[in-house]
């Protein structure tokens, strides 16, 4: 059973960066990767992913210009690079791994296999 862990969450102020880290704990597959993201009393949305080659990226508008989604296969990790950073980008992101997400079907949650448990990024204004 994959288990993905994500560090690097914290509180900033706007206009700050932050990184967040993923990593699976476990056995590992050729996955496709994803961040998504819920604010209180919102629904959980898209906001990265990264295909298993890492050539090809994918952005919510909203984050495009902004955020950096990369990963290192040598460490088995995935990073997301927050820059600029808005208090509407408040939120506990989430990673995801899949072997099902095509490029049409990146930001669709149920693509998604396993989940980390999130990690809180607060911005202040």
């Amino acid at each position: 059973q994959e288990q993905l862990v994500e560090s690097g969450g914290g509180l900033v102020q706007a206009g700050g960066s932050l990184r967040l880290s993923c990593a699976p704990s476990g056995r590992t597959g050729s996955y496709a990767m994803g961040w998504f993201r819920q604010a209180p009393g919102k629904e959980r949305e898209f906001v990265a992913a990264i295909s298993w080659s890492g050539k090809s990226t994918y952005y919510t508008d909203s984050v495009k210009g902004r955020f950096t989604i990369s990963r290192e296969h040598a460490k088995n990790t995935v990073y997301l690079q927050m820059n600029s950073l808005k208090p509407e980008d408040t939120a506990v992101y989430y990673c995801a791994a899949g072997a099902r997400p095509t490029a049409q079907t990146m930001g669709v949650m149920h693509q998604y296999d396993y989940w980390g448990q999130g990690t809180q990024v607060t911005v202040s204004s």
